[in-house]
């Protein structure tokens, strides 16, 4: 049983992958308490897509992957509160404009590169298992700068999570808070890339903060046992993609989707149990 446990973590590649997986499982769910108290999933998908092309022209110029990533994505969460402020679109028109055009380049830009572009793919789905020291050193320096963000400005995005009108109310700068969370998203999306890829980390964003706010109503609790939840979900993926020879980030997403359907089970049956008054 023992050996069952510690056979796949006395492979490198697996040590930083399981390292990598937990610090990317950290972040999203930091950051994912946010998206899910003010609706933001679509906005995630957005940014995730939106880096996309970012990715593609770092490749082709051999440049750095995770600077392209980041340049695009924030350029589009940006864009995104500047279109839908001052092109009177609704907030979701913008970003279905410039998620599916970001998209949309990428792909166009992809099609232009001649052979097979194995790299590339795996951002678009994800390789925790090829992640590299260098990678894990930015992945942590990114974590570290979205970690400082919550710390520093904790009270205030919280206060805007849960009521932006008492926010502003207040004095507080709401649209600069606001593009401040929609950079925090953008960076996290950054750092889960080479872990589940582009089309998973919604699911990683959200879910294991889904599943917190389903245990808790208090907000740093949720933010805990998000963590906690989104690092047992990277830790049952690796052993799963180990011994069953499958897809590592999609092990991690669907672990995590089993725990949020456990919980939604086990909190259904707990309220159908209840007494009628």
């Amino acid at each position: 049983m023992v050996e069952l446990l510690t056979a796949p973590f006395e492979f490198g590649f697996m040590q930083r992958a399981l390292l990598g997986s937990v610090l990317v499982g950290t972040i999203c769910a930091l950051v994912g308490t946010y998206v899910v108290l003010r609706g933001l999933a679509f906005v995630g998908d957005a940014l995730a897509h939106a880096a996309f092309p970012g990715v593609v022209i770092a490749y082709m110029l051999k440049g750095n992957i995770h600077l392209g990533a980041t340049v695009f994505a924030l350029a589009t969460a940006l864009g995104i509160g500047l279109v839908s402020r001052r092109g009177r679109v609704s907030y979701d028109t913008a970003i279905g404009i410039l998620f599916a055009g970001a998209f949309a380049l990428g792909v166009l830009l992809m099609s232009t590169i001649q052979g097979y572009t194995v790299d590339l793919f795996s951002f678009l789905f994800g390789n925790v298992l090829g992640i590299s020291g260098r990678d894990l050193l930015v992945v942590g320096a990114f974590g570290a700068m979205v970690l400082l963000a919550i710390i520093l400005f904790y009270k205030e995005l919280l206060l805007l999570s849960f009521d932006p009108i008492v926010a502003e109310a207040m004095g507080y700068p709401v649209q600069a808070l606001n593009y401040l969370l929609l950079g925090l998203i953008a960076l996290t999306i950054v750092i889960s890339i080479q872990a589940v890829g582009i089309i998973l980390v919604v699911a990683l964003l959200v879910t294991p903060s889904a599943t917190a706010s389903l245990l808790t109503e208090r907000f740093f609790r949720m933010m805990v046992l998000g963590v906690v939840l989104a690092a047992l979900a990277a830790v049952i993926g690796l052993y799963l993609s180990y011994y069953l020879n499958v897809a590592s980030g999609a092990a991690i997403v669907l672990v995590s989707t089993c725990l949020f359907f456990l919980v939604l089970g086990g909190r259904g049956l707990r309220i159908s149990g209840k007494p009628l008054a």
